[in-house]
């Protein structure tokens, strides 16, 4: 009897072993089943990154994933649902090509017509040998011909003139020397008057007046404004990298080391621009909605610091509902708090104030960078940022496995938002009037979407793709949801990448700066054209101007000179003629 109540013992301690060896087991492969599927996402992801197309652009099939998710899936869903339970309508239709489109595409171009006509002695006819008539209806055949660039030698001969008077003293040396000789349009030259026959006489200065003369651009070199403008617009408004635009000179037969080319943009920079990027700074922190972002920029000679280490271009711009269109680049060294704290309440690098702090929106991305601002300041979250953790789930899915996914439930709530912005767009909508069919229409979806978000995020592993998207949508929650509180507001920070974009794929092409001088250059030539293409200005046009007119012009007179100003000529702008 104790032999076989022993047993018993045994087996149940055997069994109970056995049941928490199957309990481990069970556990471990529900772990690694968790992380098969994370590593298969992963996959799926890169693989799309890799040979997959990089268009965030929504296809008709994903604009549909909520009509083929699950009935179990869609029952907690009725904004969303009644925002895709529309029937779809086909539309086929044959449509004329517009008549009058060359017309109007060449109607900005100066025109030059070659005639041919039939010398006297052919227009006899050859049938009967009678005199032929031009008929007044001739065929005109058209063509675009491109111009090159063209090099010349510009001598600024400037004459001077003296005093016939052999009497005249002129104006003693007392006079002269609180002269500025430098910059007074008639320069009256020190020149001792001595009468060799008469012997020495009251030392003075013989009258000398030069002709008015535009003053040189940087004394002492080649460089013009045409020349400054031209490589400041191949550089930063065409990415060309300057030893590529030094070997375009060369084959012009013009020899302009890389080197000078970036000494005069630097120091017409330092000399011309720097207030009228302080002034278009002010203007731009005077807004009520400003959107930033920020990408990285290799600087080689930092002090202090690695030629390997990474610095930061920061991008701050004007909205959609502004009146000035505003593009404004910063170098800094560092991206850190410390950057947006400086810029944004217009301080410079010795924090001293130069302009009023901005106060509104400010759109960006969940970059712990714009944590911690000043309390006047309401951070706008982007939408697109949320809707790519989910859209990389997504996209490489087949459609089956879509109908069952959550990632494919966040990404149709997002979708909704934008798809009734683009409502809005179609309708033309007043900011308020946009307001208020937000507060109708997208704040439903917003609840619910951070509901689900909410509910869902308890079941999913936050180390997963989708984890990662859901704890992202949470953290940027209040500044997702702020998009609500104003109609110019915007529901993504799309805006500043795309401003961003020239600088990015300029920095394909000259991959780094030499010195933190030059990136400072290299910021303000980039704001400079850069709000001059959202301005409707030619970069090339425009930059020429400035540097024609900056010079001779007071600093603190240079409004009239802005981008957005009635007063720039017809000739800077896009197709507005020629000078």
């Amino acid at each position: 009897m104790d032999k076989m109540n022993i047993s018993l013992i045994e087996l149940n301690n055997q069994l109970q072993a056995l049941v928490a060896l199957v309990n481990q087991q069970a556990t471990q492969i529900a772990k690694q089943d968790a992380l098969i599927q994370h590593y298969e996402a992963q996959l799926l992801y890169l693989k799309r990154r890799q040979f997959g197309a990089s268009s965030e652009r929504t296809d008709s099939c994903q604009l549909s994933i909520f009509e083929n998710l699950s009935d179990s899936t869609k029952s907690s869903s009725s904004a969303l649902l009644s925002l895709y339970s529309v029937d779809n309508e086909e539309i086929s239709y044959k449509r004329k090509k517009r008549k009058g489109k060359r017309d109007e595409d060449l109607s900005h171009l100066p025109v030059v017509r070659v005639e041919y006509e039939l010398p006297e002695d052919e227009q006899i006819c050859p049938s009967c040998d009678a005199d032929l008539h031009n008929t007044g209806k001739p065929s005109i055949r058209r063509e675009i011909e491109i111009i090159p660039a063209q090099a010349i030698v510009k001598e600024h001969t400037i004459h001077a003139y003296t005093c016939k008077n052999p009497m005249c003293f002129g104006v003693d040396s007392a006079t002269l020397e609180s002269t500025d000789l430098d910059t007074c349009d008639n320069k009256i030259l020190s020149n001792k008057a001595l009468d060799s026959t008469q012997g020495s006489r009251t030392e003075g200065s013989q009258v000398v007046i030069r002709a008015n003369a535009p003053k040189p651009l940087i004394m002492g070199s080649l460089s013009s404004p045409s020349l400054v403008a031209h490589i400041a617009y191949q550089k930063y408004g065409s990415g060309m990298p300057l030893y590529r635009i030094e070997k375009g000179f060369q084959y012009d037969g013009v020899s302009i080391s890389r080197q000078n080319m970036s000494n005069w943009v630097i120091k017409c920079v330092q000399e011309y621009f720097m207030k009228f990027y302080n002034a278009m700074k002010a203007h731009l922190l005077a807004e009520d909605v400003i959107h930033s972002d920020g990408t990285v920029v290799q600087v080689l000679r930092e002090e202090g610091r690695a030629a390997q280490t990474k610095s930061c271009q920061w991008v701050y711009r004007s909205s959609g509902f502004s009146d000035k269109k505003i593009v404004i680049y910063e170098y800094t060294q560092t991206k850190g708090q410390v950057n947006p704290k400086k810029f944004l309440p217009g301080t410079d690098e010795g924090g001293c104030c130069k302009s009023a702090p901005f106060s509104g929106y400010l759109h960006c991305d969940g970059d712990k960078a714009y944590k911690d601002l000043s309390d006047s300041i309401t951070l706008v979250g982007c939408w697109a940022h949320a809707r790519r953790y989910f859209e990389k789930i997504v996209k490489p899915m087949d459609e089956d496995t879509r109908k069952t996914s959550d990632a494919a439930i966040g990404l149709a709530y997002i979708n909704s938002l934008f798809k009734l912005e683009r409502d809005f767009d179609k309708q033309s909508l007043s900011y308020e009037d946009r307001h208020t069919a937000r507060i109708h229409q997208s704040k439903p979806i917003v609840d619910e979407f951070f509901e689900w978000i909410t509910t869902t995020s308890y079941v999913t592993l936050p180390q997963s793709l989708l984890g990662k998207a859901l704890g992202y949508a949470l953290n940027q929650r209040t500044s997702l949801e702020n998009v609500l509180l104003d109609g110019r507001l915007e529901l993504s920070n799309n805006r500043c990448e795309r401003s961003i974009k020239p600088f990015v794929m300029g920095r394909k092409a000259w991959l780094f700066s030499n010195t933190p001088e030059g990136a400072y250059a290299s910021s303000v030539m980039y704001s400079i054209i850069e709000t001059a293409k959202e301005n409707g200005l030619h970069p090339y046009h425009y930059v020429k101007y400035l540097l024609e007119v900056l010079p001779s012009v007071d600093s603190d007179d240079i409004e009239d000179f802005m981008p957005w100003s009635e007063s720039i000529p017809d000739w800077c702008k896009v197709n507005g003629g020629h000078k």
